[in-house]
């Protein structure tokens, strides 16, 4: 029984995976330090919350590009080589960090140049990584890794930040953008000891990582309607139910928070990715999913059922404080498991149904929507709340979640239908 309620970690049985599932830990939290350092510092460098916002202007631009262009790489050249180099490349924008910080240069322009290269390393790094997971380990296990990941990288969310905002007064940026420079030597060390890892091309095929080569990618999920449909299932939970931006002032409105934090924002801000967690933790059941399409309909409807009941609670509550918060945050942690296991079987459809050819490029657009989407959430939630209200938007967002996805799925019914039959770990078919 507890097989199929705890995390199923057969996965970790695998060396290659043991390794870098074990690097990731260290890694994760010494990017979570530097994630938390880059605004901070900004600010005290600028005390603009303007620049601050430029951050996520010089993130994104280069996560997009390279994002795509990263996928292109990992189909064409090995895949270990590519992992080896931006590994280092990221040891080296750490060191770089560091250095600047040590000797107090003060630059800003500086700093957004140092995490723009930062974030182009990561962003050719991350799908690349993914698309090593179906090469190394079953078919079958590839839903319980992908929990596993997912587990540590919401852990690293919600412990680095708590972290790193308490260490930043007593050991300074200097020292923690150092901490985050030395533990990825775990993660270039798990990548090392890697197997050459060639993509799979059909015979005659000359791969390029060009233009045409992204372009190429995205014609293909033209006619992958399944593969499609997960990253537009994704993009509707992220842009319409993800609240983020708004609990700041959820936070001071509703709950008579101050207006820079408090124990409110606090619990709304960990809420999401500790559900994420919870979710992980209890993740034993996804191994055992044979219709993969219908559980991520399931689970984002949960999600987008969860944000709906957080602000129909935050609407009919009056401003009452004590049963309201402890409410609105269950509801999001409810969210956050769901959000998991979507995440989980869609990146999984990706590994396991795309061509190994293609797959480096499905992972660099999952990249671009999972970092975009949210970021799309931010602009539309903001400006919908300044007009409706927060709470109606938090609600109308989550039923539009629901009624979005119903529809998605109703107009696309190959993607309810979609599942894996599992009869082994040497014996796997993917059946649409």
């Amino acid at each position: 029984m507890s097989r199929r309620i705890l995390a199923d970690t057969r996965p970790l049985q695998n060396l290659y995976f043991r390794r870098l599932w074990s690097a990731n830990i260290i890694t994760v939290i010494g990017a979570q330090l530097t994630i938390v350092a880059v605004p901070a510092q900004i600010y005290a460098d600028t005390g603009s919350s303007a620049y601050v916002g430029l951050s996520g202007v010089f993130g994104l631009v280069p996560l997009v590009v390279f994002g795509l262009w990263g996928g292109a790489l990992a189909d064409t050249f090995d895949r270990r080589r590519i992992l080896m180099v931006t590994t280092v490349g990221l040891i080296v924008t750490s060191a770089a960090f560091w250095a600047q910080a040590a000797a107090g240069v003060g630059n800003v322009w500086l700093l957004l140049g140092i995490f723009a290269v930062q974030q182009a390393f990561f962003a050719v790094n991350q799908p690349t990584r993914t698309a090593v997971l179906p090469r190394i380990l079953p078919l079958e296990q590839l839903p319980a890794a992908n929990s596993l990941n997912m587990t540590v990288m919401q852990a690293g969310a919600i412990a680095g930040p708590l972290v790193g905002g308490a260490l930043i007064p007593f050991l300074g940026f200097s020292t923690l953008y150092a901490v985050d420079a030395v533990f990825l030597f775990a993660t270039l060390w798990a990548v090392i000891s890697l197997p050459p890892l060639p993509p799979e091309h059909a015979e005659g095929e000359r791969p390029t990582a060009g233009f045409r080569s992204v372009v190429d990618g995205l014609v293909y999920l033209k006619g992958h309607p399944v593969l499609l449909m997960s990253f537009v299932v994704d993009l509707i939970a992220m842009i319409f139910g993800m609240p983020r931006a708004l609990f700041p002032q959820i936070a001071h409105e509703s709950f008579g928070g101050p207006t820079d934090g408090g124990i409110a924002f606090a619990l709304l801000f960990i809420a999401i990715p500790l559900g994420a967690v919870v979710g992980g933790v209890l993740s034993g059941w996804v191994s055992h999913v044979q219709r993969q399409g219908q559980a991520v309909v399931l689970c984002i409807l949960v999600w987008g059922a969860s944000v709906a009941v957080a602000g129909g609670v935050l609407i009919f509550a009056d401003g009452a404080m004590l049963p309201v918060l402890p409410i609105v945050v269950f509801a999001l942690m409810v969210g956050g498991a769901a959000d998991m296991a979507s995440a989980a079987f869609r990146q999984t459809m990706l590994q396991s149904a795309a061509n190994d050819d293609v797959r480096g490029r499905l992972q660099g657009v999952f990249i671009v929507v999972v970092a975009g989407g949210p970021r799309i959430a931010d602009v539309t939630h903001g400006a919908t709340a300044a007009v409706a209200g927060t709470a109606a938007t938090v609600a109308g967002g989550g039923v539009l979640v629901v009624v979005l996805t119903v529809v998605a799925a109703l107009a696309v019914p190959v993607f309810w239908r979609y599942r894996v039959s599992l009869k082994g770990p040497d014996d796997v078919k993917v059946v649409e």
